[in-house]
């Protein structure tokens, strides 16, 4: 059995893209992020497990408060660097969304979804 611990649909405003004005003007990112766990939490111990008040922070750390960068696969390798630190995380499984991505024609939605598993 596996355990995930999760965080959906944080929305904060940053500063990435590959255009120049993207990098000058917040613009919101909705992020999701879910962690498998490398074993069981048997324990009603807080630090056996990933609070996911850890997700927050590493969001507000690698995208909100983070020198700009032009591609969304950059921010994920940032959050997957932070978050699988620690030990209890055997896998990640993250999704930014970029609603407001200057795209040719009107519709869609800008998406990155990024899974790292640890060796």
């Amino acid at each position: 059995m596996v355990t995930r611990v999760g965080l959906e649909s944080y929305e904060v405003l940053a500063c990435h893209g590959v255009f120049d004005f993207e990098r000058e003007k917040k613009q919101p990112f909705i992020i999701s992020i879910w962690a498998s766990l490398s074993e069981d939490v048997k324990e009603d111990d807080i630090e056996l497990t990933l609070n996911y008040a850890k997700f927050q922070s590493a969001v507000d750390t690698e995208v909100v408060n983070s020198e700009p960068v032009k591609l969304m696969e950059t921010l994920c390798y940032k959050l997957v660097s932070n978050l699988s630190q620690n030990d209890i995380v055997a896998a990640l499984s993250i999704r930014i969304e970029k609603p407001d991505a200057p795209l040719p024609h009107p519709g869609g939605l800008a998406v990155v979804e990024h899974e790292w598993t640890r060796d």
